[in-house]
């Protein structure tokens, strides 16, 4: 989820003002964010917010590289041991001075968080060098520690400590229920939160005393509002209403490129959408060759042409093209003759019956997506209860496993494939974390494998080992994949939107420029 997973892709809504030199922007999201804790959830959403109020030690650039944040410099010390440099003279929103107590106290505390948990696995752990250096250490070589740095957001230690008005301790992370984290913020980030009013109104002001001088973002004010409705968003964005709506539905995309008014920017996203297959639910999903009749029953190519128009890549692994893990060979399955005669050979001639969930404002065209699937897999007898809700609700079913076919879309936290497998594949473990997305599959192989691949700093072997993972998975039909999500946005031609897009959708708002 992640990067759900992940993960959410927020919809967004921008109109501005102009008053006296100011720039207020109003966002609507089909959702709130739910919670101005970053450690409470690992979620595309949760994520994109971080970048708002809160700070990394570095931080993703459109060529996925990376730049510097509150680190201005970092070496490599040992082979478990990398040092970060802490930018001086930065303010909380409290007031309160940043330094490294701040960065080891945020660490020490996202290691307590379950979304988490697997996420930091190969750490050791953060040691403050001074009040301006923290190494950290991990258990074992780790060739991805740069990466997960672009993760470590840095909380107001000494706001965040004591109790509050109801006894319970501020640094408390509860993922439902009331907490201070839940609705009081102290980060170093572009936006300070001025009023929170879940599911209506988030109201944000620029910090005054942020660091980053030399960003060219001129917003003074950040407004966001829930829109729900696709329709809703697009016809708003093409009245005038508003500025900004992200993500565009793939229908509308003529309608915007029409439009003299308005823009459409698109970059290429890593989100992969799949349905996984719960073993533990349903006896008949144990026989790898009903997963795989499954999966050569999905018309994933014809879903992207007909349901996406074009707008994602049909996907049949994990990662992407470009993530070290991408196995050219995997190609996808469809064949539905094939799926009659492998569900033939396992004894399913005559079908059987299944639960299916998805959300149905997640992910673009979630809804129409799992409707499609019911529909064929219905041509190979299985019979499908689809029940779809908004992901508000979704997530809690996801949680209990409470379906035998459950969709999540995942984007790699460390944009290569190991990622997906440490959250979405791995044997769940709760006391590690591994698997904390998986619904019911395990094999014991490929969590050897993608354990061997966090310890491989040899990058060429582990690209090998990554790519053997994307195999086994693959011949045992471990899920089913559908395709990999672009990023699209649509905007009034006066906003600067190119500049603050990358492939993890979290657009940069604290740089946009409204001219």
């Amino acid at each position: 989820m992640k990067k759900l997973l992940l993960g959410l892709s927020l919809v967004l809504v921008m109109s501005f003002t102009v008053s006296a030199g100011a720039k207020t922007i109003e966002v609507g999201l089909a959702a709130d964010p739910v919670s101005l804790d970053p450690h409470v959830q690992l979620s595309g959403g949760m994520l994109q917010m971080s970048h708002w109020m809160f700070d990394p030690l570095v931080r993703w650039t459109q060529e996925l590289t990376f730049e510097p944040r509150l680190a201005t410099k970092w070496e490599r010390m040992d082979d478990l041991t990398m040092r970060f440099f802490l930018r001086k003279g930065v303010k909380f929103h409290s007031g309160n001075s940043f330094s490294a107590k701040d960065v080891k106290w945020s660490f020490d505390r996202m290691r307590t968080g379950v979304d988490f948990k697997a996420l930091l696995e190969p750490f050791e752990g953060c040691t403050i060098v001074d009040d301006h250096t923290v190494d950290f250490k991990t258990k074992k070589p780790y060739p991805l520690l740069l990466n997960m740095a672009t993760y470590f957001f840095a909380m107001d230690s000494k706001f965040y400590t004591g109790t509050d008005a109801n006894g319970q301790p501020k640094e408390m992370i509860l993922k439902i229920g009331e907490s201070f984290a839940l609705n009081n913020e102290s980060g170093t980030g572009p936006f300070t939160v001025t009023k929170r009013q879940h599911n209506v109104v988030l109201e944000m002001d620029r910090f005054k005393d942020y660091w980053d001088t030399k960003s060219p973002g001129n917003v003074s004010k950040f407004i966001l509002n829930p829109i729900k409705e696709n329709a809703t968003r697009v016809a708003a964005l093409l009245s005038g209403d508003v500025d900004f709506i992200s993500p565009v539905p793939p229908q509308d995309f003529r309608r915007i490129h029409s439009d003299d008014k308005v823009k459409l920017v698109t970059i290429s996203g890593g989100r992969i959408i799949t349905f996984q297959m719960n073993q533990n639910r349903t006896e008949a999903l144990k026989d790898p060759r009903v997963r795989q009749a499954i999966v050569h029953a999905i018309n994933n190519a014809g879903i992207v042409k007909k349901i996406m128009k074009g707008t994602a890549t049909v996907a049949a692994q994990q990662g992407p093209r470009g993530y070290s893990g991408y196995k050219a060979s995997l190609k996808p399955r469809y064949d539905l003759a094939k799926a009659k005669a492998l569900m033939k050979e396992a004894g399913f001639e005559k079908g059987f019956e299944i639960t299916m969930m998805a959300p149905n404002n997640r992910y673009v065209n979630d809804a129409k997506i799992a409707e499609a699937t019911a529909q064929m897999l219905g041509k190979i007898g299985i019979k499908v209860n689809l029940k779809t809700m908004p992901k508000a609700q979704y997530w809690n079913e996801f949680d209990a496993r409470a379906a035998d076919m459950m969709m999540i879309g995942w984007h790699s936290d460390t944009e290569d494939s190991g990622n997906f497998s440490e959250f979405l594949m791995m044997c769940e473990n709760k006391e590690t974390g591994y698997g904390a997305y998986n619904s019911g599959y395990c094999n014991s192989k490929v969590d050897e494998l993608t354990l061997a691949a966090q310890s491989e700093t040899d990058l060429e072997k582990r690209t090998t080992i990554l790519q053997e993972i994307e195999q086994i998975l693959y011949d045992d039909a471990a899920f089913v994949p559908y395709h990999w999500q672009n990023h699209s946005y649509g905007a009034k031609k006066n906003l600067q939107v190119k500049p603050i897009i990358n492939t993890m959708n979290f657009p940069y708002f604290g740089d946009l420029v409204v001219d």
